[in-house]
């Protein structure tokens, strides 16, 4: 997971009626979740048992936030477990985050780690704790590395509204899930954090992160807005992909609401 970001500079490529210079920055990084890669785009490996942090996951993308000049800022759109890494990264360099997206993500509140999250959607139906299944790469008398999802369940789990061809893709890159960053509790705070305009992006045939559990923690950390995808599933980039990216544009082009 080294190659956590893929930078895409979608208004200048595909709007052509969009006037960018009004934009507080043109540049969108997608920041992938648990299991997921930068083969959504390309390929690139990476040995997920040695990740031993929600600092080192994110690692890529706080090197990239900090390379950035004074002046500039990014969109940060986070699926699924990037969720913690944005908001990690949004505590460290609240200054050069235009907006963070979250998609279907892990949006935490302070104290809170991914398993939190996914304790809730195991107590709603079980899916997901029949699908995980753990690795133990340091042997079985030392806690789990990496969880990795059962590939006979990954359709039903995560693309269950997918064209098959993406589904297909999907099973053959599918990767571990680092099991040290998901324990990890988030600290947050309302300077830093709080600082950043935060939306989420909803997706209702959601079989991972299902619509209670996302409305759920739009409720215990509100958002500045919430949008939906009908129609989509926890891959909202093969199920609805004109949907979402026309959701990703309309809050990029959002003006800040100033108070009355």
């Amino acid at each position: 997971m080294l190659n956590l970001l893929e930078i895409v500079k979608v208004f200048n490529r595909t709007s052509t009626d969009l006037n960018t210079k009004d934009l507080e920055t043109n540049v969108i990084v997608l920041v992938h979740g648990g299991g997921f890669g930068a083969w959504c785009s390309g390929i690139h490996h990476y040995d997920t048992n040695k990740i031993s942090s929600l600092s080192e996951y994110a690692e890529p993308l706080t090197s990239y936030l900090k390379g950035l000049g004074d002046a500039e800022k990014v969109i940060l759109v986070a699926h699924d477990l990037g969720g913690a890494c944005v908001s990690y990264a949004m505590e460290m360099f609240p200054s050069r985050v235009a907006k963070a997206v979250f998609l279907c993500a892990a949006m935490l509140a302070n104290g809170n780690s991914a398993l939190d999250m996914f304790q809730k959607q195991m107590d709603t139906n079980g899916t997901l704790q029949k699908a995980q299944e753990f690795v133990y790469s340091n042997g079985k008398d030392r806690p789990p590395t990496a969880i990795n999802i059962d590939r006979a369940s990954l359709r039903d789990l995560l693309f269950n509204q997918s064209p098959s061809k993406d589904v297909s893709l999907a099973s053959v890159s599918m990767r571990p899930i680092p099991f040290a960053p998901v324990l990890e509790k988030l600290v947050l705070t309302a300077e830093n954090y709080g600082s950043v305009r935060r939306f989420y992006v909803e997706t209702t045939e959601d079989n991972t992160i299902p619509l209670p559990l996302q409305q759920s923690m739009c409720g215990a950390n509100p958002p500045e807005k919430v949008l939906r995808l009908k129609g989509a599933d926890h891959a909202p980039f093969f199920s609805k992909p004109q949907a979402l990216h026309k959701t990703l544009v309309e809050i990029a082009t959002m003006p800040h609401v100033r108070a009355s």
